[in-house]
Parts: structure tokens; sequence; C-alpha cells
């Protein structure tokens, strides 16, 4: 059985900056939905939500008012998409301040133990404070230790 788990992050708490050694850009949807789509198929092999889109689920997410590709990281190297990490800013809860969520995080495989998953992250956080934000959440699954380990490492629980 899956379990997944929602963490929360305030976001008036200090953010350490994004570390300047990686590339990171904004997605620009006619230069890189495809190449996106094919490095989120990769690292989402077998995700019951995020694995198998083909272009059709991700013009459907851009389509959402929520989309704003300036929310939307890309980590590049050798000119190369090699990880992402997509906001979201949820502006529909009750009695309730927005909340920016850390949509999806992915680093391809090959670049994994380079610190991309967490300057991504950082490049998100710093997005959301920028919308002036106050609260972050994301869902990870329960039995994603490295997720995990990366989210605590940054405040979130």
């Amino acid at each position: 059985m899956r379990t997944i788990l929602k963490l929360h992050r305030s976001l008036l708490d200090p953010i350490p900056p994004t570390p300047s050694d990686c590339v990171i850009q904004t997605f620009q949807p006619g230069r890189d939905k495809s190449e996106w789509l094919v490095l989120n198929n990769k690292i989402f092999t077998h995700h019951p939500d995020q694995g198998n889109w083909d272009m059709k689920d991700l013009e459907n997410r851009m389509a959402e008012p929520w989309f704003d590709p300036e929310g939307f990281f890309l980590a590049i190297e050798d000119k190369k998409i090699v990880g992402f990490c997509w906001t979201k800013i949820h502006h529909d809860f009750t009695n309730q301040d927005p909340v920016g969520e850390i949509y999806v995080l992915g680093v391809d495989p090959q670049a994994h133990g380079k610190g991309l998953g967490r300057a991504l992250t950082l490049a998100g956080m710093h997005y959301l404070v920028g919308k002036g934000l106050k609260q972050s959440m994301l869902y990870v699954d329960a039995d994603n230790e490295a997720g995990k380990a990366l989210y605590a490492s940054l405040g979130f629980n």
C-alpha cells in the first residue's frame, strides 16, 4: 500500500541561498516541453502519478490556472536538462492564505549526488517567497528515503 506524506515549512524562516555552481533556468514551453517530458518519464518510470506522461498530460497541467513557467526551474548541464523543480501556488484554500507547493522535483539518475535536488528545491522556495507566500508544502512517498532526508534538511516536517 502506498503512503504519501504531506510536509510543511514556513517560508518566514531563513532559507539558504541557491548554490551558484548550478546552472538553473526557468522552463520555456516552446523550447523545453519535449526534452522535459523525456526526462520526467525517465526519472519517474515506475511512479503511479508522475510517470508515463505524454505531451497531452504536460499540456493539461500547463493549461491549469496555477501554471507559471517562472516557477518551473530546470537544472542544465552540457546544454541538457538534468533536473527540475516545478512549483504550484494554491489560492483556493478556504480561510487561509495562499500556500506554495513544491509540486514535483526530479533529478536524472545519472546526475544524482551533485546537490541538484537541493539547489532546485531552494530555487523553488525562493520563488515562492518572492511571490509573498508565508507557507510551503509538498507531498512525498513515505518510502522515498532520499527525498525525505532532503526535505528534512531544508526544514520541511
